[in-house]
């Protein structure tokens, strides 16, 4: 990656959590990269380039104002309306300056209310969970108000050795518990590892519009995990089949426009760097 990047300041809403810090540890090294943090005040105080930052009590706009970032990343999660609140701060900030950009991270559930088939970036969104109701909210305020400065970033079930996912099923397997699997459930995924190399790519692209960051390929849920347990090489979970429907449903996205293929992934993929040895990665 081209080191001509440092000019450019970049903002991570919600820099403290595992797809946040994932990023700023991506980016760090060709960017004035800054961060925010809510609740974790140990861990983050003392770090200069990281910010705090709890929507619902704290303006947004003051610290835009303060940071003046070319790039603001939102990775951030919350209350609905407050959520909707620090958004609106944000256009009015990027609104200003035709050259300021935002990614939006999103993720499958905006098509949460359909269960047929994989969808794709143009596809009509629709949802009837909270989460994805609320997503669809922020996707349609940033689109309607920044168009050409934004980038919805789309993300199925993101695994990698620091997911919650797999420390929960390594948890399962120490413990001999119950891990809940979906055999009729198909899945797209990705890692975190990846989601940063590919949101890196598209920010030196200048890439905007919806881009779904998923497998080129699909799998089982039930498959997926047992696929990873039988890498990891130890003793198993007790799985849990869990049933939902007679026939399969998908909680999948796949895209209509394919990366360069090193920024591509595949479930073969995601499957080996989830059962990697386990490692310990600093938040900071």
């Amino acid at each position: 990656m081209q080191r001509e990047g440092r000019k450019q300041r970049i903002l991570i809403l919600g820099a403290s959590g595992f797809i946040g810090n994932s990023l700023y540890r991506e980016l760090y090294p060709y960017f004035d990269v800054h961060g925010t943090y809510c609740t974790q005040i140990g861990a983050f105080s003392e770090n200069r380039v990281f910010h705090h930052f709890c929507d619902g009590k704290d303006n947004l706009s003051v610290l835009l104002d303060r940071l003046r970032p070319t790039i603001v990343i939102s990775a951030m999660k919350g209350q609905s309306k407050n959520q909707i609140e620090a958004h609106r701060q944000l256009v009015d900030y990027t609104f200003l300056n035709p050259k300021r950009r935002v990614f939006y991270i999103s993720s499958s559930e905006v098509f949460d209310a359909y269960k047929h088939r994989p969808f794709y970036e143009n596809d009509t969104v629709l949802s009837e969970s909270a989460s994805g109701k609320l997503k669809i909210s922020l996707e349609k305020l940033l689109q309607e108000n920044l168009f050409s400065q934004t980038t919805i970033v789309r993300l199925p079930l993101v695994l990698g050795i620091n997911s919650h996912e797999i420390f929960h099923l390594r948890q399962c397997i120490r413990h001999r518990a119950t891990f809940e699997v979906f055999p009729n459930l198909v899945v797209t995924a990705t890692t975190s590892n990846k989601i940063c190399q590919q949101i890196h790519y598209c920010i030196n692209q200048s890439l905007r519009g919806i881009v779904h960051l998923a497998s080129n390929d699909l799998i089982h849920h039930d498959e997926l995990f047992r696929e990873i347990t039988s890498k990891i090489g130890v003793e198993i979970p007790i799985f849990k089949n869990v049933f939902s429907s007679n026939e399969d449903r998908y909680k999948a996205i796949l895209s209509k426009n394919k990366m360069p293929e090193p920024y591509q992934i595949t479930v073969s993929e995601v499957i080996e760097e989830s059962s990697l040895s386990e490692e310990i990665v600093s938040i900071k």
